[in-house]
């Protein structure tokens, strides 16, 4: 486990919620689902990290996410759903133009929001430092 990995990899994903905000602020509804899930998956990196699980493809973080922190219940099936889902829509919006409603994006970030203050009470659980 690197500390200084998790700490900025948590530092991304803390970014990546503002910049979301910020997006959604100025409309650009689509740019804020791929923050969201950018934010998503740089805290499931940081806890896979912390777990010596090391991937560097989305779909290889979501399914270890999976393998190593939900079937041990640690985190639940809603927040894999949540990852895997938020993936899917930033897809959408980064390669087939698919824009999502307001409503859909601001759900998205709630998520995202949601997701990274589990890891970070996760690691902070653990005695991981991470904060700056």
């Amino acid at each position: 486990m690197s500390v200084a990995e998790i700490r900025s990899l948590m530092g991304r994903a803390q970014r990546s919620v503002r910049s979301a905000r910020n997006l959604l602020e100025d409309g650009d509804l689509d740019f804020a689902v791929s923050r969201a899930y950018y934010a998503m998956f740089y805290a499931a990196k940081a806890a896979l990290l912390y777990k010596g699980v090391r991937r560097s493809k989305h779909s290889g973080v979501i399914a270890a996410f999976g393998e190593h922190l939900v079937k041990s219940s640690r985190f639940s099936t809603a927040d894999q759903r949540n990852l895997q889902a938020t993936f899917e829509e930033r897809g959408e919006g980064d390669y087939a133009g698919i824009f999502p409603s307001r409503e859909k994006t601001e759900q998205r970030l709630r998520d995202a929001d949601d997701f990274v203050a589990r890891i970070a009470a996760f690691l902070r659980e653990e005695g991981v430092p991470h904060d700056s």
